[in-house]
């Protein structure tokens, strides 16, 4: 491919049916004015909610309120989606240009955007760590949600992405204490990483200010009612797609004066909306990422050509990852009509249910 044709054409990731996805070529526009051409350098999986896309799960009743910025396509498929991309901007005004940015774009090799959805990469912050931005976001808008106070007990059920990176901010709060919980004893080695006591949940202590929901799980939720104490709050930030959940809001749930209260980033958390916007955030998450501690959240990478493959062994459990990390070629880009046309029939074969 010449570095014309780079600069017309871009390849990206669609999920192009239930279980199936592939790289297709599309035309790309030239920038604009206050637009940018940015080349990617990495992107990140966010698992949970790109794992429900491919497995066509996304409830018709929230599909518009869940389209990711810059999603193409429509909800079950054929959809371009996904939120975690870092680039280096090669064309659009001169104070953007060589600068290394992230966007909340899907998987894509080069893609044009207002340089309003840039967010820079402080130079203290690695661009592959950087894909997390999008994650710490999440994670930030939470605690703007619970408002942790001094001296507060605190459990994180879940030690995911999500779960781990709520706790990663927390450790430096002044909290009397605080708990990963989660079932599997492997996820101690992650607390253990981040500084961070870790919990089974039948260990778990009681008695909790704030219990944040993390774990995607109907026993997560309910245990999450046990751990809280009287008039405590639960921040729900697992999100079920199509899956239907019990939870026991008889017993004490109404005696005790217990909360759940979600916790969704696409808006600014109401206590800080009035005086923060989406950059705003953005641009603290991104800057919260010079601690290095956040590395611990990079568990696997693969190359771009590998991305349908990927997804698949994601999807089918054949690969454990917190956040896998694709990247992308450096210069030219070596995604031939065979590499297309050979991920286009590993992503066809459905996943190992």
């Amino acid at each position: 491919m010449t570095t014309s044709q780079q600069h017309t054409e871009a390849t990206a990731y669609w999920t192009v049916g239930p279980c199936r996805g592939e790289l297709r070529s599309e035309a790309l526009p030239a920038p604009g004015p206050e637009e940018a051409l940015v080349r990617s350098l990495y992107s990140g999986i966010s698992k949970g909610t790109e794992l429900v896309v491919h497995q066509a799960a996304v409830p018709p009743c929230v599909a518009e309120e869940m389209r990711a910025p810059h999603q193409e396509g429509s909800f079950p498929s054929p959809v371009k989606f996904g939120y975690l991309s870092v680039g280096v901007v090669e064309q659009g005004p001169d104070n953007w240009v060589g600068q290394t940015v992230f966007c909340l774009h899907p998987h894509q090799d080069r893609y044009v955007v207002p340089v309003s959805a840039l967010t820079r990469v402080p130079d203290g912050v690695p661009p592959r760590r950087a894909v997390l931005t999008g994650t710490v976001e999440t994670a930030v808008n939470a605690l703007w949600e619970a408002g942790p106070r001094l001296g507060d007990r605190v459990a994180v059920i879940g030690a995911g992405l999500v779960g781990g990176m709520v706790a990663t901010l927390l450790r430096t709060f002044p909290l009397a204490r605080l708990q990963l919980v989660d079932l599997d004893p492997n996820r101690k080695n992650l607390a253990d990483a981040l500084g961070v006591d870790f919990a089974h949940p039948d260990d778990a202590l009681p008695d909790c200010d704030i219990v944040f929901h993390c774990s995607a799980s109907e026993s997560g939720l309910e245990r999450s009612l046990k751990l809280v104490g009287d008039e405590g709050d639960i921040i729900e930030m697992s999100w079920y797609a199509d899956r239907k959940i019990t939870i026991p809001l008889g017993e004490d749930f109404h005696a005790r004066r217990l909360s759940i209260r979600a916790s969704q980033v696409g808006a600014v958390a109401r206590a800080r909306r009035h005086r923060r916007t989406n950059a705003d955030r953005l641009e603290l998450a991104v800057s919260l990422l010079a601690d290095p501690v956040f590395d611990a959240f990079l568990t696997g990478a693969s190359a771009f050509a590998e991305l349908p493959g990927v997804v698949q062994d994601l999807a089918g459990g054949r690969l454990d990852a917190l956040c896998h990390v694709i990247e992308y070629p450096a210069t030219e880009d070596p995604l031939t009509e065979d590499h297309l046309t050979e991920d286009h029939q590993t992503a066809t074969t459905e996943t190992a249910r």
